[in-house]
């Protein structure tokens, strides 16, 4: 049974082209959370009505993420989006709104 190794390697070799491919964009983050924009204003600024993800801490915006996508939070559409969203792509997001300088 040679098929299934040379199919179990070949499924290896391309989950990690995927991993690099993932890592090594340097805009992969703020394309994920441009997403974000619609609702939360631009890089993360809200202008009222929203909350603001620019500046947060990262470990705070991965926990509401992961608690929209278990459904343990309410939402009308958070939890909805948030399973859209891998754990390392959340974590991306959560990073690069927490790099952004917060609305004054």
């Amino acid at each position: 049974m040679r098929l299934p190794s040379l199919a179990l390697a070949a499924l290896a070799a391309l989950g990690s082209t995927l991993a690099i491919a993932q890592g090594s964009d340097p805009n992969l983050a703020r394309n994920l959370a441009a997403t974000c924009a619609n609702c939360h204003g631009t890089d993360g600024r809200s202008a009222g009505g929203m909350t603001s993800l620019a500046g947060m801490a990262s470990a705070d915006i991965v926990r509401k993420m992961q608690d929209f996508k278990a459904g343990k939070t309410p939402a009308t559409i958070m939890h909805q989006l948030s399973k859209g969203y891998s754990d390392e792509q959340i974590t991306l997001i959560a990073g690069w709104f927490a790099a952004q300088k917060p609305a004054q």
